[in-house]
C-alpha cells in the first residue's frame, strides 16, 4: 500500500514525501486546516482574555463592531466574540465527546452483531427502531427524559449516532470474516478477543475513523439544532445554537448575534467534511496510487 511506504521510507524522504501526498489531497490539507483555526481559536484565544462570556451590560446592548467589541454585542450587552468562542467549545467538546462515544459504542455492538449470528437479530433490530425515529426528535425525547446538561447531551447524541456506525461496522466485519485469512486462522481455534482484536479490528478501523469524522460533524450540527431549540445546552452558557437562537429575531437590526456563530458552525462542519473525504481518500489504496 501506498501510505505504508511513506511511513517505511527514512525520516526526511517520508517527511518529504507525506508533504507531497497532502498537497496533492487538497481535501484534507483545507479540512485539518479549517478543523486547527477553529479549534486554536476557540480553546487557546479564551485563555488569553479576560473576558467574561455572560457579563451582562445593559448600557451596552445591541452595540455594532467596535475596537472594544469586535463581534458586537447581544440583546443582553454580552460580548458575542467572547461567547463565541466558549460556545464553540462546547459544541466542538460535544461533538467529539459524542462521536467519540459513538464510535466506541457502534464498534463493540456492531462486531458482536457481524461475528455472533444469534446476537445479529437482537440488536440490529434495536438498531433499527432507533434509526427509525428522526434524529431530532429522538434527542429532544432523550433530553426531556435526562434534563438539560451538557453531559447529557453528549449522551443524547451518542445514542442518535451509534446505531448508523453499528450497522456500517457490522456490514465491514461480515465482509471481513469471510476473507480465507480468517477461515484459516479460525482452525486454530483462536481465543474470540484475540481473533478480533488482531484479525478483525485492523482490517475494519480504516473505515471507522473515516466515519468518526462524519459522525463528529453531524454531532456538531445536531448539538447546535438541539440549542436552537432549546432543548440542548442551558442558557446562559453559550453554544453556537443558542446562540443562533437569540440572534433569529435580530437578523435585520443587529445581524452579528446569529452571524459570527453561524460562520463558525458553518466552516467546522465544512473543516470536518472535508477531512473526512481527504482522509477516506488517503486510506483507499486505489486513490493513493493515483495521488502518487
Amino acid at each position: 500500500m501506498a501510505v505504508d511506504n511513506i511511513f517505511r521510507a527514512s525520516p526526511s524522504t517520508r517527511k518529504h514525501s507525506f508533504v507531497d501526498w497532502v498537497g496533492k489531497n487538497r481535501s484534507l490539507a483545507i479540512g485539518c486546516g479549517l478543523v486547527i483555526v477553529v479549534a486554536i481559536a476557540c480553546f487557546v484565544v479564551p485563555v488569553l482574555s479576560s473576558a467574561d462570556p455572560n457579563a451582562v451590560d445593559a448600557n451596552h446592548r445591541l452595540e455594532g463592531i467596535s475596537p472594544e467589541h469586535p463581534f458586537g454585542t447581544d440583546q443582553f450587552g454580552r460580548d458575542v466574540l467572547s461567547r463565541f468562542f466558549h460556545g464553540g467549545q462546547i459544541s466542538l467538546i460535544v461533538g467529539l465527546s459524542s462521536a467519540a462515544a459513538a464510535t466506541g459504542l457502534g464498534l463493540v455492538v456492531g462486531i458482536l452483531a457481524g461475528y455472533v449470528n444469534w446476537l445479529d437479530q437482537i440488536l440490529m433490530r434495536i438498531a433499527d427502531g432507533l434509526l427509525a425515529i428522526p434524529g431530532v426528535l429522538l434527542g429532544i425525547g432523550l433530553m426531556a427524559s435526562l434534563g438539560p446538561e451538557v453531559g447529557n447531551v453528549i449522551i443524547a447524541m451518542a445514542v442518535v449516532s451509534t446505531p448508523t456506525m453499528a450497522r456500517l461496522v457490522r456490514s465491514r466485519v461480515i465482509s471481513v470474516k469471510e476473507e480465507t485469512y480468517i477461515e484459516a486462522i479460525k482452525l486454530q481455534h483462536p481465543n474470540f478477543f484475540r481473533l478480533v482484536s488482531l484479525h478483525i479490528v485492523p482490517n475494519i478501523l480504516t473505515t471507522v475513523v473515516v466515519q468518526a469524522t462524519f459522525v463528529f460533524a453531524d454531532a456538531v450540527i445536531a448539538e447546535a439544532t438541539l440549542s436552537f431549540l432549546g432543548a440542548g445546552v442551558p442558557p446562559p452558557d453559550a453554544s453556537w445554537g443558542n446562540m443562533l437562537a437569540d440572534g433569529k429575531t435580530l437578523l435585520f437590526s443587529a445581524w452579528w448575534v446569529a452571524v459570527f456563530p453561524a460562520l463558525g458552525l458553518v466552516t467546522a462542519v465544512i473543516g470536518l467534511n472535508l477531512a473526512g473525504d481527504g482522509l477516506r481518500d488517503m486510506l483507499d489504496p486505489k486513490t493513493t496510487r493515483r495521488l502518487r
